[in-house]
Order: structure tokens, then C-alpha cells, then sequence
């Protein structure tokens, strides 16, 4: 896992748009490069480029500038799915690792790697929503459109939004990403209110398909490091990809979470298939040719994106589901966009919908804030 002073010397240019050239943030940012590399302005020229070329660009160059409309927002979903009710804070887009699946590849009207100045925005819509419903716990997280701790060496986010989410009763942040990054989480008191959380692969999938981030075991020691910290953890099993040999890799990682984590402060666990649109299938095969993620059967399912036979998907998730219970009976599991049936055929008594899921995330929430 490269050092954030790694990731920074990767980047060519720092485009700022002249209106934030002034913003506090904006200024301590570019303060971090040498004036040769910062450009006042807006990147241009990408979208005219082969797409390959236009990617690999798009993470060597940083933009600052403002948000557009709302940048907190409700998770889209997918049609058809049970949906969890998490609220994403679009702070930042793209992300410099290279993980082949992933769906910000599909994103080419972004030219750079774009951090958003407009913190005191953010906090004014998520304390709107908090107001909205005093009894209801609102989850928010940062790892939608890119890493959570990825830019943190640049912007500081997460370490001014900790103590703000710690300051509020039905507030929780989720921190998702797959570095081992947590210096900016170090000497804070998250008062029970962040969520430091892990994508989840096999250490060959890593190697395979995740370029440029953490190893497994690299996360999980960063993991512990945060629940020793005070903070809670997720565990994001996304995507579950199938190869041959699969059940004994997906076992061994269960295990070795269990080796090194207290699952007392696990407060959930994400499962979710491999899953892709054919746009994102043919930028895929465009950029890594040699890929291992199209092994295996897929169909075109009901909201557009290709996925695993429900047949198989069904047989993942119940092994999954089998050995994290042998695990800790205890762990809070849910689908990242599954159908009703999926549920029905994994869990003894599965949510009926988005609402009754929300739900009962909302019941796993407050037991947690009232064990502190």
C-alpha cells in the first residue's frame, strides 16, 4: 500500500476553479504541491481522448472546485433491489486505485480526480436531515464515488467530519475504503458515531483485480487499529467474485478476521455479487484485457446490470452467511442490492422492503450507540 506522499507525487496537475481560489481548503490543498504543477482554470481536452488514455489521465490530474446541487443524497438503489436507506456525502469523485470492476470507470464527463470545497454545505444538509426525524438514526457515507481516507492527506475531511458526527445524536458516518490509511482517524473520540469500514477480498482477488490498494492483511490490521481507536467497523464483502477454489478463499478470510477482530464491535457486514452494466463490461475488457472477473455465468438482470445466476449468487451467500455465523451468531448482515427472493432464500425471517431493512438498521444502530 503506497503512503498518501506517494499518491500526492502521482498527480501532474492541481486545476482549481477561479471561484474557490480563495477558499481556505482550496489554499491549504495547493499548498502541498509545487507551484509548477497548479493550474487556475478547469481541466479540459479528456473527453475527445481514446478512453483507456482518458482514465489513466483522469487520476493524475486533481480539480478543486464547487459541488453541484445537493451533495448529500439518498442512495440510488438499483430497480428491483431492497435498499438500505444510506445517505452518500458526494465530497470528492474518482479515486487513483485501480480496481477493475469498478463503476467510476463509467463516469467520463468527470476530468480529474474532483474534491468539492463546500464542507460547510455538506454540514448544512446533513444536519437538515438529522432535524428531519429526532428518533431515526440516518447513516451517511463518503465511499460512493470514491475512497473515504484515500484524499484524506490532502483535504483533512474525515478528521473534522468525526467530531461533527460525534456531536449528534442520530447521526452515523461511515468511512469506507480499501487502504490502510487511518492516520487522520488517530486521537479522536468518534463518541460511538463512526463506522471505520473495509472492503473485503481474498488476497489473490486483491492482487488480481484491485490494483494499488491494501492488502487483505493490511486492512484487517488497520481494522483493529480502529477498534482499539473506539470506532466501529464495517466489513463490506463487495463484490463477491467466483473462481474456481472460491470457498476455501472466502473461508480463509473469514477466519482471518476472526483471528484478528472483536466481532463485539462489528456493527454490520455487507454481502454483494459481482456486478456490471455493458458499458462497464467493455471499458473492463478494454483495460485489463486479462481479466478473471467474466468467469462464470451472468445475466442481464431486470435493472440492467449483469449478475451471477440467482442460483449461484444464492449458493455464495449461504456459505458466506453460514461461516460468518459460525463465526459470531450475532454479526448484523444485509445485501447491498439484492432481490426479495435472494433474501428470502438465505435469511429465516428476511426484510420485505427498503423501509423494513432501514429499519432494522436503525434498531442495530441504537444498540450499538447504547453499549457506547
Amino acid at each position: 500500500m503506497k503512503s498518501p506522499t506517494l499518491y500526492l507525487n502521482e498527480i501532474e496537475t492541481v486545476w482549481i476553479d477561479p471561484t474557490v481560489r480563495n477558499h481556505p481548503l482550496a489554499q491549504r490543498i495547493s499548498t502541498q504541491f509545487p507551484a509548477s504543477k497548479i493550474r487556475i482554470g478547469f481541466p479540459e481536452g479528456l473527453l475527445t481522448q481514446p478512453h483507456p488514455l482518458q482514465l489513466d489521465r483522469i487520476k493524475k490530474r486533481l480539480f478543486l472546485t464547487h459541488g453541484r446541487g445537493h451533495l448529500v443524497k439518498p442512495c440510488p438503489g438499483s430497480r428491483g433491489r431492497i435498499c438500505c436507506g444510506y445517505w452518500v456525502i458526494n465530497a470528492m469523485l474518482h479515486c487513483p486505485m485501480d480496481c477493475h470492476y469498478c463503476i467510476l470507470q463509467s463516469y467520463l464527463s468527470v476530468p480529474a480526480l474532483t474534491v468539492f470545497v463546500d464542507e460547510d454545505t455538506i454540514r448544512e444538509e446533513i444536519q437538515h436531515r438529522l432535524g428531519s426525524r429526532d428518533g431515526h438514526i440516518f447513516r451517511f457515507g463518503t465511499g460512493e464515488l470514491g475512497d473515504s481516507l484515500i484524499h484524506d492527506a490532502l483535504t483533512g475531511f474525515s478528521r473534522r467530519m468525526v467530531p461533527f458526527f460525534a456531536n449528534t445524536r442520530n447521526g452515523i458516518l461511515e468511512l469506507k475504503t480499501k487502504t490502510a490509511l487511518i492516520g487522520s482517524l488517530k486521537g479522536l473520540d468518534p463518541k460511538g458515531h463512526t463506522v471505520a469500514s473495509w472492503s473485503i477480498n481474498p488476497q489473490s482477488i486483491i492482487q488480481k483485480v484491485e490494483p494499488k490498494t491494501a492488502s487483505l492483511s493490511q486492512r484487517i490490521k488497520a481494522a483493529r487499529q480502529c477498534q482499539d481507536m473506539g470506532y466501529w467497523i464495517g466489513l463490506h464483502f463487495d463484490p463477491v467474485i467466483w473462481f474456481e477454489g472460491w470457498e476455501k478463499a472466502y473461508h480463509e478470510v473469514i477466519e482471518s478476521l476472526a483471528q484478528s477482530l472483536d466481532p463485539r464491535r462489528i456493527i454490520w457486514i455487507s454481502l454483494a455479487g459481482l456486478r456490471y452494466t455493458r458499458q462497464q463490461k467493455e471499458t473492463i475488457k478494454w483495460r485489463f484485457g486479462d481479466t478473471l472477473l467474466f468467469f462464470g455465468e451472468f445475466f442481464r438482470d431486470e435493472d440492467g446490470k449483469f449478475r451471477y445466476l440467482q442460483s449461484l449468487r444464492i449458493s455464495m451467500y449461504q456459505k458466506l452467511i453460514k461461516w460468518l455465523m459460525e463465526w459470531s451468531p450475532d454479526l448484523f448482515i444485509y445485501f447491498c442490492m439484492e432481490n426479495r427472493r435472494v433474501w428470502e432464500e438465505t435469511f429465516p425471517s428476511p426484510p420485505h422492503n427498503t423501509r423494513e431493512l432501514d429499519e432494522r438498521f436503525n434498531q442495530n444502530v441504537w444498540r450499538f450507540l447504547k453499549r457506547g
